[in-house]
Order: structure tokens, then C-alpha cells, then sequence
């Protein structure tokens, strides 16, 4: 088969990496990092102001962080346990974090332009989150 029809592609190190862009998207791995992603370790809830991001768990456990917030506040905070092989869609403008155990690997897709400049961010601690 020629090597141009099928573009494959594998992360298995700790953390975010994206690996498949397209016009004007991207696709990554999430794999865990317990520096970043337990619930004890999450430093922020962060807001993308351009664009959704969708999540599907695909192996381990993994807890989304969502709040309600208006504006520049944050608003009360909920917590959703996702399923394997569900899509969550997480829309434009919701603050939002992560929080799973050594085994989670998250398929990420979001707009390839997302970044800390279309973003923000807001310090939480352990004892804010549910």
C-alpha cells in the first residue's frame, strides 16, 4: 500500500501530545500525569474562548470538572465521571479541568489554533473541587 493514503500515529508518553492536524483541527492523546491530572494536582480550570473540545476516555478512569461561571467568575462546580467510548463535548467558553488515575488515555479534537492566548485560566485548589 503506498505510504500517502493512511497517516498513523501513537503517543504513549506522559501528558498532552497532538499528532493528527487538518485544516482546521487537531487530534491528541491525553495520556496520565500524576504531576497534572489528580484531583489533589489541578492547578486551574481553563476556558477556551474560540472553540468546544471533546473528550473520549478511551482506557482508565477519568473525572471532568466543569463550572458554571459567567464572565470572569467561576460559578459552583460539578463533577462527571466519563465513560468509555462517550464523547464529551466541552463548549466555548466553560471553565474546565481533568482529573484521572495511571491508566486514563483521553482522544482529545479541538481546533487547531486553541492555546493559552485564546484561553483562560483560574487557580483552583483541592479543597474548591468537589
Amino acid at each position: 500500500m503506498k505510504e500517502n493514503l493512511i497517516e498513523v500515529a501513537q503517543y504513549d508518553g506522559p501528558g498532552y501530545r497532538a499528532l493528527v492536524y487538518y485544516e482546521g483541527w487537531r487530534v491528541a492523546f491525553l495520556n496520565d500525569d500524576p504531576s497534572k491530572y489528580r484531583r489533589e494536582t489541578i492547578p486551574y480550570l481553563e476556558r477556551h474562548n474560540e472553540t468546544d473540545e471533546l473528550f473520549v476516555l478511551l482506557e482508565g478512569e477519568c473525572t471532568l470538572y466543569v463550572a458554571d461561571g459567567v464572565g470572569d467568575a467561576l460559578g459552583q462546580i460539578s463533577t462527571v465521571v466519563m465513560e468509555k467510548r462517550k464523547m464529551y463535548n466541552i463548549k466555548k467558553g466553560v471553565w474546565h479541568n481533568l482529573a484521572g488515575n495511571e491508566q486514563m488515555v483521553l482522544l482529545i479534537v479541538e481546533n487547531a489554533d486553541t492555546s493559552k492566548g485564546n484561553s483562560d485560566f483560574f487557580p483552583v485548589t483541592a479543597d474548591m473541587l468537589p
